[in-house]
Order: structure tokens, then sequence, then C-alpha cells
């Protein structure tokens, strides 16, 4: 089995209320950081888990009803931030991406995939489709913003539920399936459902850390994971299913409980975020 290096950027914030992001949150406004991950795979090259925020985020979201996304969820964020800028600066050639991994279509995950003209995306069917569906009020209510997309997006695409199904290893329970990305079991999708139609995470093979999975927005700390604390319902309701995302976090509290030295990311977890040498305050 092949092992990568995961290595996490900081690609611009928002600020809301913690209590958004768990019911037992204080109604003060935090920074929350877009932790996008970049996977150096031994045969496949670079594969970047999401890409954050992007100045393509504030060109979409510049007019109403689209504006009303930036602004329940004020948006920082510069060019040089973008995760294009930080991998080239690390020397890393957008042109050579080859794997674009999305957890889901909101904008904070994929604003910046317009960088990376030559990547395969894979990605839920199920929230492909949803992008095709919604209009602009009811887009911009679910955090989804179809322009964002390229316009040669679906023949680049390869879609979770329709890869090679795998069993987990058991190190995963309660979780069970996944799909095998590359056909070696060193990166793996896992269906995460409820924040979202088609929210998935990664499960790879890290080899500072052993099995690492990156969750996205299925968790918003590692500390509700901790403790089994979810967002209130009416955040749940907002853009997702409650009950599918209550009952995700509680397999991923079991997860944690069977097996505490599982590296485990949320997409905002402040902890993830001061490890990327980000000062924040407590989340």
């Amino acid at each position: 089995m092949n092992y990568s290096r995961v290595q996490t950027f900081k690609v611009g914030h928002c600020r809301h209320p913690e209590v958004t992001t768990k019911r037992d949150g204080t109604l003060s406004s935090v920074d929350f950081f877009a932790l996008p991950s970049l996977i150096q795979h031994p045969v496949e090259g670079p594969i970047l888990f999401d890409t954050g925020y992007d100045q393509a985020f504030l060109d979409a979201t510049d007019r109403f009803p689209e504006k009303m996304y930036r602004l329940l969820t004020p948006v920082s964020f510069s060019a040089e931030d973008s995760l294009a800028a930080q991998l080239e600066r690390q020397g890393i050639r957008c042109a050579y991406v080859r794997h674009v991994i999305l957890s889901h279509f909101h904008g904070d995950h994929m604003a910046g995939i317009h960088h990376f003209p030559n990547a395969r995306f894979h990605c839920a069917k199920a929230g492909f489709e949803i992008t095709h569906k919604v209009g602009k009020i009811a887009g911009t209510r679910q955090g989804i913003l179809p322009r964002l997309l390229p316009d040669d997006f679906a023949p680049r695409a390869q879609f979770f539920e329709e890869g090679n199904a795998v069993a987990l290893p058991a190190d995963f329970a309660p979780f069970e399936r996944g799909a095998d990305l590359f056909g070696d079991g060193s990166v793996i999708a896992v269906e995460l459902p409820g924040h979202c139609p088609g929210h998935w995470g990664v499960a790879v093979r890290d080899d500072a850390h052993g099995w690492h999975l990156l969750v996205g927005d299925a968790a918003w700390s590692l500390d509700a994971i901790e403790r089994n604390v979810p967002p209130p319902r009416i955040a749940t309701a907002f853009l997702g299913h409650t009950a599918s995302a209550r009952a995700t976090l509680t397999k991923l509290h079991q997860l944690h409980r069977r097996n505490p030295d599982m590296r485990l990311s949320p997409y905002h977890c402040s902890l993830r975020a001061s490890e990327v040498g980000i000062e924040v305050g407590d989340v």
C-alpha cells in the first residue's frame, strides 16, 4: 500500500457565531478558517482535498441574491492566500495537479477549482446534480454557487458513487464502506451524510500519522467529535438533513472513542488551524 504526505493550508476564513457549529457554543462571532489539504501521493503526485476561498468566490457573490451568502458569513481573503498561490510558492505548478477531491459543493470548499485546468474532479454525483437543480435563491440559502463550476466540469468528473467500492479497514468502525480512488487503498472516499447532499470525507494513508480521516464539514471541530456535540437543529436543517448529520457525528464520536490515535481533521477546526501557524481563539 502506498503512503502519502498530507499538508494543510489556510485559505481565507469567515466569521459567524460559534453556536451555529455546536449547540453549546457562545453567541460570539469567531473565525472559521478554510483548511484544504494537499496530499502528496507517491504515484499520482499532488492531490487536493478541497480548495478553500478564492477571488472567484467574491466574484460569484458580488450581487444579490448570492451576496447574502457573503453577508451572512463575512469572508476575509486576499489573492496571496489562494491555494493556487500558496502551491506555486512551494514549487507546485497548478497545471501539474492531476486530481482535486471535493468533499461537497459549498463555495468555501470549491471556489478555487478553476486554477487547476488539468485535474480530474473526484466528487459525489448527488452533490453535482444539486448544482443544476437549484435556483439562485435556493442555491444561495444552501451555500451552492453554480457560477464556480468550470464549463468542462462534467467531462472531468469522476463520481464516488460509481467508483471502486471497498470495505474499510477495521480501524474505521463503525464506518464500513468507501470508494478506493486510485486502486491502491491509499486514498478512500467515505460518505459522511447530513451536512448537505453529496457530502463525503476521505481517508488517507498518511506517512506521518497512519490513517488520517479528512472529515470536511461532518464536524466543525475536534471538540464537537470528542463530546458528540452537534450544531443546533436550525443550523443543520438550513443546509442539510439534521438526523443524518447527527448520526454521522455520532459515528465519528464512536470512531474516536474506539480508535483515539486516528487523526481526524474537520475542515474548519481551530486546532488543525493552529497546527499550520494560525493564531486563533478558542473555538
